[in-house]
């Protein structure tokens, strides 16, 4: 197990969250287990190994995390979807606004107008987000917890915003939309901003590895006819909608997990970082933070170089790219 800033509890009152589709019992709910970013790299591997996640605290400046928070909602500070008096780092919704006017990635659907889908299209090339994407603080963790010694960044980051009362992404696992090369590919989630306990965040399924290997043997077994191109889409017949093994969370555990497990759960700081095995599932909640403040973080995936990682990532996010 990682070594903790704090243990995790075993208490989940107070916990209980809105998912995509439902409510998440506190029966259901734990903790996220906390690691500090001096932990002894072997105890930062045995716990990604054995828990199929690694929770960083503190791992990146917060003022570095901040200013792209503040660099992404300036670009939505004449949109009206922020409100007023208040400023762009601090990315708080529009409470006259409806939520669907201002979507954000992985919403179900993108906003209307072309304009608004530009805006979330050239989020992904401004040049302080680009610049983050290469944190020394990231880059080198990264290289000690894998034993890497060169990573790939795969293009394709997800940089998305979820304002309070929309949907954001369902229970999936990352193979899903990784199946074509064979290497292994670490993901880093980073919130950029404070998310409280009801704003949104990602969650873990705390026997999500082993599950996400089961689900995704079976899926070996049944598309074993099927051609290459099918076999790799993650929209393919053997896959719920927007390629997601449920929008229901509480039903997927328990019936797909048949009950064993908790979803994961915590407030997350500016400069936290997780990292997560391709195959642990997880998913998103509902924004319902209390203070308006929109969620806003970004998905990265990394491979080791020399790797035969999926060379469909090694393009930039645009709407309709199938992944």
């Amino acid at each position: 197990m990682p070594i903790a800033t704090e243990s995790k509890s075993s208490e989940s009152t107070q916990l209980a969250v809105e998912g995509i589709k439902g409510s998440i019992p506190d029966s259901q709910l734990s903790r996220l287990c906390p690691t500090a970013k001096n932990a002894p790299v072997e105890e930062m591997r045995r716990g990604l190994d054995e828990d199929g996640y690694l929770f960083v605290k503190n791992l990146i400046p917060r003022a570095d995390v901040l200013n792209v928070r503040n660099h992404y909602f300036q670009n939505y500070e004449n949109t009206g979807m922020l409100a007023t008096h208040t400023t762009a780092e601090e990315g708080i919704f529009n409470s006259h606004a409806d939520p669907d006017d201002h979507l954000g990635i992985g919403a179900g659907r993108l906003p209307d107008g072309d304009a608004n889908v530009q805006r979330l299209v050239d989020s992904h090339s401004e040049p302080t987000y680009v610049e983050f994407l290469s944190h020394p603080a990231l880059r080198q963790q990264i290289r000690a917890l894998m034993g890497w010694e060169k990573e790939v960044l795969l293009k394709r980051t997800v940089l998305r915003h979820n304002n309070p009362g929309s949907l954001s992404t369902g229970v999936h696992y990352d193979k899903i939309f990784l199946r074509s090369g064979g290497a292994y590919c670490l993901t880093a989630w980073i919130p950029l901003g404070d998310i409280s306990l009801h704003g949104g965040w990602l969650m873990y399924l705390s026997t999500g590895k082993e599950l996400g290997k089961e689900i995704e043997a079976d899926f070996d077994a049944r598309s074993a006819l099927f051609p290459e191109s099918e076999r790799i889409n993650a929209y393919n017949s053997n896959m719920a909608e927007h390629g997601f093994l449920s929008n229901d969370a509480g039903a997927f555990l328990a019936e797909q997990g048949k009950g064993k497990g908790e979803w994961l759960v915590s407030e997350f700081e500016a400069g936290d970082v997780v990292f997560h095995d391709p195959y642990m599932v997880h998913g998103s909640t509902s924004n319902q933070d209390d203070k308006g403040r929109i969620r806003l973080s970004t998905d990265l995936r990394f491979a080791e170089e020399g790797s035969a990682f999926d060379q469909r990532w090694m393009q930039a996010w645009k709407p309709g790219d199938g992944l």
